[in-house]
């Protein structure tokens, strides 16, 4: 109370000043109009700013929240997008049951300038992850699951020398193994091309879906380069990526639900 009273004390007249100034602008004001728009104009462009700056502060905290409910919107779409394609080609009258199955996750650690690449996201055994399950990107083909912890799952990146996987020419559905060979994380490699196919430089390659980790038709990349064998043996080209491994934030683990009941009879060939 006593430096209540000292700082009154001290800027009394500064404070009579302020008071009378208000007064007078209060009595300018109320009589007239033109000051009184001036100032309501004025009170708006200023109110306006404030809110603008506010509303910019607040998206920026919700940012984060948006992004992981637009991935997960992108996940459930994806899962219908793939099981509807898959019932529309099937012969056969299959279940409601879907065969794939994504589920979004964010990137917490990723790397693409070793050899051997890995992909760390934040979900896990408690989410329902377990090795042997696909990883993609909104862009195309990332990983493969290969290592859980109860909230968190690490995936070698297709930046890895064991990441082999089956792909498809789009125009023609001849099948090829594609593989990164190191250096450009942007460039991968297939191989077992055969020599009668005609390739052009931009011809997409997809996933085939045999390695039952992705569902077929997951964009992988493109022709960029073309090495025709002198030896009338295998071909082989150089692709450009679709997915950018050193932007990768957002991706989606992807589940067949059928692979167990697919790789037991892969195992149990009774004639090799």
């Amino acid at each position: 109370m006593y430096n209540l009273f000292r700082f009154l004390q001290k800027n009394h007249l500064l404070l009579l000043f302020l008071l009378l100034e208000t007064l007078a602008l209060s009595m300018l004001l109320r009589s007239n109009t033109y000051h009184r728009s001036a100032a309501f104009k004025l009170s708006n462009s200023i109110s306006g700013r404030i809110y603008n700056v506010q509303k910019t502060i607040t998206d920026y905290f919700y940012l984060q929240q948006a992004n992981e409910m637009l991935a997960d919107e992108n996940a459930r779409l994806r899962e219908k997008l793939y099981n509807i394609s898959e019932k529309t080609d099937s012969l056969k009258v299959q279940t409601l049951d879907s065969v794939f199955s994504f589920m979004q996750a964010r990137v917490v650690s990723n790397s693409v300038q070793f050899r051997n690449n890995y992909i760390i996201i934040d979900k896990g055994s408690a989410h329902g992850v377990h090795k042997d399950m696909g990883l993609i990107s909104s862009e195309g083909v990332a990983g493969i699951i290969t290592g859980v912890s109860k909230n968190y799952a690490t995936a070698i990146s297709l930046l890895h020398k064991f990441a082999v996987i089956s792909v498809r020419f789009k125009k023609n559905g001849q099948l090829a193994n594609l593989s990164w060979e190191g250096g450009d994380y942007r460039v991968g490699h297939i191989e077992h091309i055969p020599t009668h196919l005609e390739l052009k430089i931009g011809d997409t390659l997809v996933t085939s879906g045999h390695s039952h980790l992705f569902p077929p038709g997951i964009l992988v990349g493109t022709i960029a380069e073309y090495y025709p064998s002198a030896n009338e043996a295998l071909n082989s080209a150089n692709i450009t990526f679709f997915t950018h491994f050193n932007k990768l934030r957002q991706v989606y683990v992807v589940e067949n639900h059928h692979k167990a009941e697919i790789d037991s009879l892969i195992n149990t060939r009774p004639y090799e």
